[in-house]
């Protein structure tokens, strides 16, 4: 008890210090208070944790191969959920920027936000480790940030990259669809349509030559799903019982052709024939996290499986799409309403009492500033130099070099 009084003390004073006392009539003020105590572990909650059930899981061919399958009554604690939801609110608010300065005209060219998608981002990462490896459409910033750790730097990092900065994700190079962190085994970002599938079974098969424990997960969107490289990806990694979980993300729009219109059969979990496929409510995080801790699991054992997850996106297909001609302004304030990943999560902190309005309200401020901070640090960064041109081109140049646009000149490859 005279520990628990202490640290309560020291979370108090330093909460004090910075100007956020009790005495103080400012609601900012007592968030700041609320959020400091509730990160010390002193949040006002009546219980630590809750069994939640979420939607069914539809299943493809799973009995034939295990009696296994995804829980749908999930036990969580107070803090998973408070880190679940800064870690989507983090994504949430990262996309709200990029649109914000899309529109100012600080950046250009493609830009696909994920915002609607966050509990799918979430929810494959916090069923990995860093060692599996990861490919995904040209909607990847935030897969990219969680990747990275989804925090404050790896924010500049993608404000960087599509501001075309030295300091980016791929060094100012790439822009908005090929992230890349080779480091993290994160592997883009492919701006061809369904052209990461392959490459993903190809990133399997690498952890399955090498037998490290690993898995590849390919990330694919529903108006991919028809393309004819995708089934001869699903054919190799069946035929080779590749550790690959194949992810359909089903927003229902591909570009702006609804899937109705798109595909005589939606049912994207099912168009392996032959391989196993779940379909998992893709706007609970919760659900997701289980379905891809128990993907990655039935992969290693038994080879690849497909887990399509039904979401939805809330802006158009990309900022050139003002994504109001195809759907309805009625449709996409009916999913936020109903669906949206994001209140999901805080209503079962508020409704459980396992959190206040206030500390998440300070996560939330505190996520805001983290953010412009990040923006206002990518402004002032470099540009690359045009040296740079040349670098990256080859893994091992020698001596090669690359002629110029001038007559005579040449530029050494690095």
């Amino acid at each position: 008890y005279m520990m628990m009084s202490s640290r309560y003390t020291t979370a108090l004073l330093q909460c004090i210090r910075r100007g956020g006392g009790w005495s103080s009539s400012s609601s900012a003020s007592t968030e700041g208070c609320a959020l400091a105590l509730s990160r010390a572990g002193f949040a006002s909650t009546a219980n630590s944790e809750i069994t939640v059930e979420t939607n069914p899981v539809l299943t493809h061919k799973l009995d034939a191969v295990t009696n296994k399958v995804p829980s749908t009554t999930i036990t969580v604690s107070a803090a998973e959920l408070k880190s679940l939801f800064e870690q989507m609110y983090r994504m949430r608010r990262m996309e709200i920027s990029c649109d914000m300065l899309y529109k100012a005209k600080q950046i250009l060219g493609f830009c696909h936000l994920y915002d609607g998608q966050e509990a799918i981002g979430v929810g494959l990462e916090m069923s990995l480790d860093k060692k599996d490896s990861i490919i995904t459409s040209y909607r990847d910033h935030a897969l990219y940030l969680a990747r990275l750790g989804n925090n404050g730097e790896a924010v500049h990092k993608v404000i960087a990259e599509l501001m075309g900065r030295g300091t980016g994700a791929s060094k100012g190079k790439g822009g908005s669809m090929h992230m890349y962190t080779r480091e993290n085994n994160f592997y883009g970002g492919c701006g061809i349509v369904g052209a990461q599938v392959p490459l993903g079974a190809g990133l399997a098969f690498a952890h399955q030559y090498k037998d490290d424990g690993q898995i590849g997960v390919a990330l694919y969107g529903d108006g991919a799903a028809n393309q004819g490289q995708i089934a001869e990806a699903f054919n190799l990694a069946a035929l080779w019982d590749l550790p690959c979980v194949f992810v359909c993300e089903n927003n229902h729009y591909g570009m702006g052709t609804s899937e109705s219109r798109a595909a005589k059969s939606s049912a994207f979990f099912t168009r392996g024939d032959y391989m196993s496929g779940i379909k998992v409510d893709g706007m609970d995080v919760l659900a997701t996290r289980e379905a891809f801790r128990f993907a990655k699991e039935y992969a290693l054992e038994h080879g690849p499986i497909i887990v399509e997850a039904d979401t939805y996106r809330y802006h158009g297909h990309s900022m050139s799409d003002p994504g109001s001609t195809y759907r309805s302004r009625d449709e996409v304030s009916d999913v936020r309403a109903r669906r949206d990943p994001i209140e999901h999560v805080k209503r079962l902190l508020i409704d459980n009492d396992l959190a206040e309005a206030g500390e998440l309200k300070a996560i939330e401020k505190e996520i805001k500033k983290e953010i412009e901070t990040a923006i206002e640090k990518a402004k002032g960064d470099a540009l690359p130099g045009q040296e740079t041109m040349f670098e990256d081109v080859y893994v091992a140049t020698g001596d090669a070099s690359a002629r110029g646009t001038r007559p005579g000149t040449w530029h050494k490859l690095t």
